[in-house]
């Protein structure tokens, strides 16, 4: 607003605060949300042992990893022995027995993965945020959808190559020449495209996510500033506007991540055990998949803990 006007002086964040504010951000967030996903880890590998090969999900709070399992010692976090009871029987023994450090396992590989793409995600968005209402005007509530989507589209795609081959690197030791090797010949045998295999059903998940999240939670922090009469928000409504949007698009948006973390999985099992892909592995072919085994249920699985996350 116009100091002019009688309404106070807005500062504007350049594009490097903003980076430095959205890194350290993704890093508390990461800090906070790890122990949880490790937590699940743990108790899901007491009860079904990981062979070597095998794939599993992990979550930093930031983005969905895939993990390949390595050689068959107990030398790696997810396969040490334990014998849990519950979430909170697992947090008092990994701390009691392997120390707190153990609650953020396998955390370092995947910030160099995590962090970027917050980065670009967030400042992306209040670029385009700042553009478009200095362009359209302040009140188009369409701002938000628009500036979400394109944000998180444009984080997906740049990171969707990178997370493959973090993944390939982690199943095996490769040095940089291999790895350039590697790139080069699936380039050659599948073309650029295969790169961004496994893209669509994280754009399907993310960019809706995105555009819902930032679309309520803007409406949220307007409404709850005017119920509150006040011109800037503070911490808890920004706080609540973030927690209530978050937990919608979540849900809404939970079969699509039920429906990206399978398909990688499988698409990494038949990669590493060099067997063809089927043709029926489409996003929608797995979702019916899902609903004919499990029925409607199946696409909400994880319905708690992602709430939690989000």
């Amino acid at each position: 607003m116009d100091p002019e006007a009688g309404g106070p002086e807005i500062v504007k964040v350049t594009p490097l605060q903003q980076m430095l504010a959205s890194c350290t951000g993704a890093i508390l967030t990461s800090l906070m949300v790890t122990p949880l996903d490790v937590v699940k880890i743990r108790l899901q590998a007491q009860g079904n042992l990981l062979p070597k090969g095998q794939c599993f999900v992990y979550s930093n709070g930031l983005m969905d990893h895939l993990c390949v399992c390595e050689e068959g010692s107990n030398k790696v976090w997810y396969k040490k022995p334990g014998c849990f009871q519950g979430t909170l029987d697992a947090f008092l023994k990994i701390i009691r027995n392997e120390g707190i450090k153990s609650l953020w396992s396998g955390l370092p590989p995947t910030l160099v993965m995590a962090v970027p793409a917050t980065v670009i995600y967030f400042t992306c968005y209040d670029q385009l945020t700042a553009i478009l209402r200095s362009k359209l005007g302040g009140n188009e509530t369409y701002i938000p959808i628009v500036a979400g989507i394109v944000a998180r589209f444009g984080a997906v795609t740049v990171i969707s190559p990178l997370e493959l081959i973090r993944t390939k690197m982690q199943s095996k030791k490769f040095s940089y020449q291999e790895l350039h090797r590697f790139v080069s010949k699936k380039v050659s045998e599948d073309g650029w495209i295969s790169l961004w295999r496994g893209w669509a059903p994280t754009v399907l998940r993310d960019v809706p996510f995105s555009a819902m999240y930032w679309y309520n939670y803007e409406v949220l922090r307007k409404w709850l500033c005017e119920k509150s009469d006040l011109y800037e928000p503070t911490f808890m409504i920004n706080f609540t506007s973030g927690a209530l949007s978050g937990s919608f698009a979540a849900v809404a948006t939970l079969p699509f991540d039920v429906v990206k973390t399978q398909k990688q999985t499988q698409l990494w099992m038949y990669e590493s055990h060099k067997m063809p892909v089927p043709s029926n592995m489409s996003t929608w072919a797995i979702m019916k998949n899902i609903v004919g085994e499990n029925g409607l249920s199946g696409l909400f699985t994880g319905l708690k803990s992602s709430k939690i996350r989000s």
